[in-house]
């Protein structure tokens, strides 16, 4: 198992993408603080039934990812445990979809408070658990929108391009403190996200992709995994596109 009593941190633990990250990084052994907005009951009895079958332990984290006090508690708890964090996975996000001329200051604040703001203070707080072990990594999920052009995604791509920005830099400035850095971009994915999509985008998209298809979340947990793993131990400062070829 590729991690085998390590601890991960993940955020927007709840559905999607996230979901599937605590599904298979317990199954490869990780004890895992999963976030989510709220402590309720359906995803604290979600997250034992996990912790139950891979036998491992699982402690939910929960706050709201811009409210900054909350956070901030949130990774003093995680301090105070003692525990060696070894990987943290940044996964929660927004997306509103929304022309260029039709986007409003509060949808591109929204995108940016959450998709970059939060990530990177965030980020921040977790870089000092890790330093204290000389050792870690950090894997934001970003978007093939924040490299590509994409229609009606210019906040969003313009808020996961930042995000790709600032991990190169962030892995420059911990790589000394065995500290690593990557991005995993992600194509199209089968996620409530796609909900927010016209169907006719999602069907062209899922053709403009070699395979065809979009992929499905534990493709990206996968390659989150991968990072998060040794086996990636000499990869830092990166974007991984897991798109399906898209073009």
């Amino acid at each position: 198992m590729l991690m085998q009593g390590k601890n991960v941190l993940i955020t927007g633990c709840r559905r999607g993408m996230g979901r599937a990250m605590v599904e298979i990084f317990a199954a490869n052994g990780a004890n895992i603080y999963a976030h989510a907005r709220e402590a309720d009951e359906s995803f604290v009895s979600d997250m034992a039934e996990v912790a139950l079958r891979y036998d491992v332990e699982i402690w939910p984290l929960c706050f709201e990812m811009t409210d900054y006090d909350a956070m901030k508690l949130a990774v003093k708890r995680v301090m105070s445990e003692k525990r060696p964090l070894d990987a943290v996975v940044n996964n929660a996000g927004i997306t509103l979809n929304s022309l260029f001329q039709m986007t409003s200051e509060a949808q591109l604040r929204a995108q940016f408070e959450v998709n970059f703001f939060s990530v990177y203070l965030f980020s921040q707080y977790v870089a000092k658990l890790m330093t204290r072990n000389q050792r870690g990594s950090i894997i934001n999920i970003a978007s093939t929108a924040g490299e590509d052009g994409n229609p009606g995604k210019s906040a969003y791509g313009a808020s996961k391009a930042a995000l790709i920005a600032m991990t190169k830099s962030i892995a420059a400035e911990l790589g000394e403190k065995g500290i690593r850095a990557n991005c995993i971009a992600p194509g199209i994915t089968d996620t409530e996200m796609l909900l927010t999509m016209p169907a006719q985008v999602v069907e062209e998209a899922k053709k403009g992709a070699d395979l065809r298809r979009a992929g499905e979340p534990s493709e990206i947990a996968q390659a989150a995994l991968f990072l998060a793993s040794d086996l990636s131990s000499y990869i830092t400062g990166q974007t991984i596109r897991v798109d399906g070829g898209l073009k």
